[in-house]
């Protein structure tokens, strides 16, 4: 679990497009934007929180951040939206039992090749499927 994140990126109107897609599937909000950052999920819940921020290079480091999905149906619902707002598939949703015997998660590679990944744990399920 972290608290906050920041990932750089290079091209704001692009990301804000992608991780609106991606992070509204999961029921993360935007919270901010301006013209060299963007704010999602609200700060003062407990609940973790993002920035990305425009980078000085032209190629910022890799970063891999897991989110939690309420739901499969949400892994599936992320990497959905992902794929239609130019990230490419690393992983599509399904069981990690290498993880763990109810871990199910998607991997994708934002635009600016950031690994992230959605994954849900359910407590109630162990098999795979």
């Amino acid at each position: 679990m972290f608290d906050h994140l920041s990932l750089s990126v290079t091209d704001i109107p692009r990301a804000r497009r992608f991780y609106d897609a991606v992070l509204g599937a999961l029921g993360i909000p935007r919270v901010w934007a301006e013209d060299r950052a963007l704010g999602y999920g609200p700060r003062d819940t407990g609940a973790a929180y993002l920035t990305l921020r425009l980078s000085p290079s032209a190629a910022p480091p890799a970063a891999h951040t897991a989110f939690r999905a309420p739901s499969r149906e949400a892994v599936h619902a992320f990497h959905e939206a992902g794929l239609k707002q130019g990230g490419t598939c690393d992983g599509p949703p399904g069981p990690r039992p290498h993880y763990g015997p109810t871990y199910y998660a998607a991997f994708l590679l934002d635009p600016d090749g950031n690994r992230i990944e959605a994954v849900h744990r359910d407590a109630h399920r162990a098999e795979p499927g």
